[in-house]
């Protein structure tokens, strides 16, 4: 088949969405040797490229290019793939839209990724433009996909609950890039912990700061543990800027002194982030799957995460569970795993070993599966 995969988000800075499509892309190709595959970026390639991997300023100079072509206000609202695919020749055998709304892309079938529901569930998360967005495009548009495909069994539920058709949905869960995340020497370990003025013990969290990852509770909870175990162990955040955060940029300046945000990191630095840590803490309110826990897993970092939604699912018993909304459970989870050291070691072995269990391979497979699935009809 002649497979086209949108990768219009390897453009910016990569979080989840843009990290599974690399992944699966670049698997893909690597896997594949029957189909041939075609990149779409607001014009069609045969180069797959991500901004974590390749040179930052001409991502950034590609994109703000695209951006200025005539009749495109955005390439986030594929009014370029739109205008594009509306002109150009190209036919393909399958579309793939890995990013949850498909384009006007010339395909005999069509496949999408649902991440999850929180622009249904939780608007106030989102910024308004991209609400207004979602309610205008996506059930007209995923109601013409041959088959959608969703991240955990969890988002395959809450599809069937809106009322998506049983039959279309398929569970691929994602998997962890075991090149980077990984137990590094600690050697390989000094040059980042100086360039970041690393305190010598943190506890850590990874993720866009935006509303559903709940900082503020996080925060919180770490605010009110007893004096001595700040003085000894500090709280350190790395992410994007995410959206819909000014609210928790402003708190992060009034405590700076005992939490260190470290902004957006590659994913190499992020590998031997995890490994400097002493605990990994994820309290979101709501995920589709929740790739930052695997990944401390597979660096041998024990992890605190919440309750909620996915998360059991991925993380299963090798995690502290603590219930998100409450302040109290959030400290008490993480005193648990840095006073218990039993308990700790026990979670470092279960991690790792949780961890192996999802690889990108394994998930690129899964979708050739689903490729083959709608060829066959």
């Amino acid at each position: 088949m002649n497979i086209v995969i949108n990768t219009t988000p390897l453009l910016s800075p990569l979080t989840g969405v843009g990290t599974y499509i690399y992944h699966i892309a670049h698997t893909l190709r690597a896997i594949d040797s029957i189909n041939d595959y075609t990149y779409f970026y607001g014009f069609y390639s045969r180069n797959l490229t991500a901004y974590y991997n390749e040179n930052k300023k001409i991502l950034y100079w590609v994109k703000e290019f695209v951006k200025k072509i005539p009749f495109v206000k955005g390439v986030a609202e594929n009014k370029l793939g739109n205008f594009v695919n509306a002109v150009s020749p190209r036919d393909f055998d399958l579309y793939f839209e890995p990013n949850f709304i498909p384009m006007k892309i010339k395909s005999s079938c069509t496949i999408a990724t649902i991440f999850d529901f929180s622009f249904i569930l939780f608007p106030e998360w989102h910024p308004k433009e991209r609400i207004r967005y979602f309610k205008k495009n996506f059930w007209k548009n995923i109601e013409k996909t041959n088959r959608i495909i969703t991240i955990s069994n969890y988002i395959k539920k809450e599809g069937i609950g809106f009322g998506l058709p049983k039959e279309k949905l398929r569970v691929i869960h994602l998997g962890v890039d075991q090149e980077f995340f990984r137990i590094y020497p600690p050697q390989d370990l000094r040059l980042l912990k100086k360039q970041y003025r690393l305190p010598e013990h943190f506890m850590l969290f990874v993720g866009s700061i935006e509303p559903r990852k709940n900082l503020k509770n996080l925060i919180s909870a770490y605010l009110s543990l007893d004096k001595e175990i700040r003085k000894d162990i500090k709280l350190v955040l790395a992410g994007f800027k995410g959206w819909e955060n000014g609210e928790i940029m402003e708190l992060l300046k009034k405590v700076k002194s005992d939490v260190v945000y470290l902004g957006y990191l590659s994913i190499i630095e992020l590998g031997k982030l995890y490994n400097l840590a002493t605990l990994f803490v994820y309290p979101s309110l709501y995920e589709g799957f929740g790739l930052p826990p695997l990944e401390a897993m597979a660096c041998g970092c024990p992890v605190v995460v919440s309750d909620a939604a996915s998360m059991p699912e991925v993380c299963g018993d090798a995690a502290q569970y603590v219930d998100p909304h409450d302040i109290d459970s959030i400290a008490h989870g993480i005193v648990r795993v840095l006073s218990d050291g039993a308990r700790r070691r026990s979670l470092v072995a279960r991690g790792l070993a949780r961890s192996r269990l999802f690889s990108w391979e394994r998930a690129a497979k899964e979708h050739i599966k689903v490729f083959e699935e709608v060829s066959y009809q």
